[in-house]
């Protein structure tokens, strides 16, 4: 990366990680750890763990993600996460609203080069 880029990669996070997240609850829910390590893998939508769990806390208390303790047979028990029907109206807002946003920017993009 050149000097500046993780600047932009933290904002581009900052605006678009939490609908990632509502995204991949769209399906069911999963285990917070499994968020991070499905985000993470390629090191773009989610620079780490610390930055996860405080989203996961005010997701919940937004109303946009519920969430229910279960036992786990590797440890000790584990919270999941699951979209609420609030969650899910956020997130086709949101997919409304990026496809064009996105079209705009690399229409954008594409004249500079």
């Amino acid at each position: 990366m050149v000097p500046g880029d993780e600047g932009i990669l933290t904002n581009l996070r900052r605006g678009a990680l939490e609908y990632c997240v509502l995204a991949l609850l769209a399906d069911g829910e999963w285990y917070g750890l499994d968020i991070a390590r499905r985000l993470g893998a390629d090191g773009i939508l989610l620079g780490g763990e610390g930055t996860l769990y405080p989203l996961l806390a005010r997701l919940r208390k937004g109303g946009l993600v519920e969430t229910q303790w279960r036992e786990s047979a590797t440890g000790p028990p584990r919270r999941y996460y699951a979209l609420t029907d609030a969650g899910r109206r956020a997130l086709d807002a949101f997919a409304r609203t990026w496809a064009p946003f996105r079209d705009a920017v690399d229409s954008t993009l594409g004249s500079h080069r």
